[in-house]
């Protein structure tokens, strides 16, 4: 039977390479609904490529320039942010496949997971956010969370078969991003466009920045705190740059298990719809001659100082991985548009989670208000 898909993102990294997958494979899957934020002429194109029954443009000053341009064809076009919660709990909706960018993703994930909807998650965010909070509601409704992170998704098929085997720790590994071995001096006057640079991924401009800081990684660790039940202590990052094994688990007898291929975030796209099936790809297949050596180091904290701020947030708890999430995104923001250094981020970031109220144990209006909270913080120190 097809699964009928809806996807939030569709015209991000993410989002476009989904709709690869499902095109290879038309008898599997049905497209559902597409969202995007802004980019109208890009959601124009996919809707009129794919034919999705339902569309929704975020930005209400383009709802017409989409609605008039897809008039001739049977697709129901909504608008505003809260068209995104309340179009992941149609009844003809399966899974729903969250590649929003940042703390957008919450809400409408939430809405789906009490709407029963299966998730494919790429939002990391919204874990790293929301944690508690998500991982409580998709057990109450019984939904299924299924990594669509390259990291997170080797995990979930390293534990596959696995549920009577305690794990003692989990490997989370990280290309090193553009700046892999750089000093602290050489990295005083990089640009924007030297940091979206990625050796080995494509992937959507903010997601790429964070990867180059370590924040990537450092999100992930909060991510699969939650998503695997661990401790903070159970995380362990180790910088492979080659990108080739995707990640690793260590059981209790000493066994270790990893997840190799080549970097392609088609792969744990297509593993995250088609799950529990494993659907037949043409990828190019990994083979050991094309890598004759692969390595792997410590990640420096000190010079990317933006993982062991999220470790911290981790072992704090309540709101502050939100805090760390709110500030890194703004001066993520502000970085792009060369308005801080790359070296400034870490420290603007430390100085919102030292003067954003902490609550030990948040609701959902509590995230909201810290997220609210944190950004004027950390716009502050940005624009000082």
């Amino acid at each position: 039977m097809q699964k009928h898909i809806a996807i939030l993102g569709s015209t991000g990294s993410i989002g476009t390479q989904t709709l690869e997958v499902i095109k290879k494979h038309p008898g599997h899957f049905e497209l559902e609904v597409l969202t995007a934020r802004n980019n109208a002429d890009e959601l124009i194109r996919q809707s009129r490529n794919f034919l999705p029954n339902h569309v929704v443009i975020a930005n209400e000053n383009n709802y017409s320039y989409v609605r008039d341009a897809l008039s001739d064809l049977p697709i129901k076009v909504y608008t505003g942010t809260g068209s995104l919660e309340q179009i992941v709990q149609m009844d003809s909706i399966d899974m729903v496949l969250s590649a929003l960018v940042g703390f957008s993703g919450l809400r409408p994930t939430l809405s789906a997971i009490e709407a029963g909807k299966d998730i494919a998650l790429a939002n990391k965010e919204t874990l790293v956010v929301g944690g508690d909070l998500v991982i409580r509601k998709a057990i109450e409704n019984r939904v299924n969370i299924i990594p669509v992170d390259s990291e997170h998704s080797a995990i979930f098929q390293c534990l596959s078969g696995e549920e009577m085997n305690p794990v003692e720790k989990i490997i989370l590994t990280a290309s090193g991003g553009p700046f892999l071995g750089n000093s602290r001096a050489s990295l005083e006057k990089v640009t924007f466009k030297e940091a979206l640079k990625h050796p080995n991924w494509f992937m959507g401009e903010k997601v790429t920045i964070d990867s180059a800081t370590l924040m990537n990684k450092g999100l992930e660790v909060i991510e699969a705190r939650w998503l695997f039940g661990l401790k903070p202590e159970q995380i362990e990052v180790v910088i492979h740059p080659q990108s080739v094994i995707h990640s690793l688990v260590q059981f209790e007898d000493g066994s270790v298990k990893a997840q190799l291929g080549i970097p392609d975030m088609k792969l744990p796209i297509q593993y995250a719809l088609g799950y529990p099936k494993r659907l037949k790809s043409d990828f190019k297949r990994f083979s050991f001659s094309d890598y004759p050596s692969l390595t792997f180091q410590a990640p420096d904290t000190g010079i990317f100082k933006n993982l062991a701020l999220a470790y911290e947030a981790l072992k704090k708890g309540g709101n502050m991985p939100c805090i760390l999430n709110a500030a890194n995104e703004v001066v993520v923001n502000a970085f792009l548009e060369g308005n801080l250094g790359f070296l400034d981020m870490p420290g603007i970031i430390e100085k919102t989670m030292e003067s954003t109220a902490f609550v030990k144990k948040p609701g959902l209006q509590d995230y909201m208000d810290s997220d609210s909270n944190a950004r004027k913080i950390a716009e502050t120190h940005v624009f000082k």
